[in-house]
């Protein structure tokens, strides 16, 4: 290992159990874990997180969300499908047209805070 590494390792071999035991005892279970993961999988498509970020603040029909996008129809309603199936966006009918905007605050917090978080100066990702 390089000597930058090393900085990040602990030099000696002793676990702190108090710690150990108090993060196990707060810390999500396999399942939990399982269901954020796939959660994030769904925010980590760019077709998907594109129609999130869209209704964000308002919802929109399909016809909008696929002249938004510049998407067909049946891409659009695929990825919203996937969405709709995880919780992450709900929709409503009016007449033949179905609207869809955000399931709940939760949705809008997580992409509003990645959103700060990548945007911080010094904070740059690669962009």
């Amino acid at each position: 290992m390089e000597d930058k590494e090393l900085e990040f390792v602990c030099g000696e071999n002793c676990p702190h159990y108090k710690k150990i035991n108090e993060v196990k005892n707060v810390e999500p279970n396999i399942e939990e874990i399982v269901s954020l993961a796939d959660m994030f999988k769904l925010f980590a498509d760019n077709t998907r997180l594109r129609i999130i970020c869209s209704i964000l603040n308002t919802e929109l029909c399909v016809c909008d969300l696929c002249e938004l996008l510049e998407m067909n129809q049946s891409t659009v309603s695929h990825q919203l499908g996937l969405l709709r199936n995880a919780k992450l966006v709900k929709y409503r009918k009016e007449g033949k047209q179905v609207y869809y905007s955000l399931q709940d605050e939760h949705v809008e917090k997580i992409i509003s805070l990645s959103l700060e978080h990548i945007l911080e100066e010094g904070n740059k990702y690669g962009m």
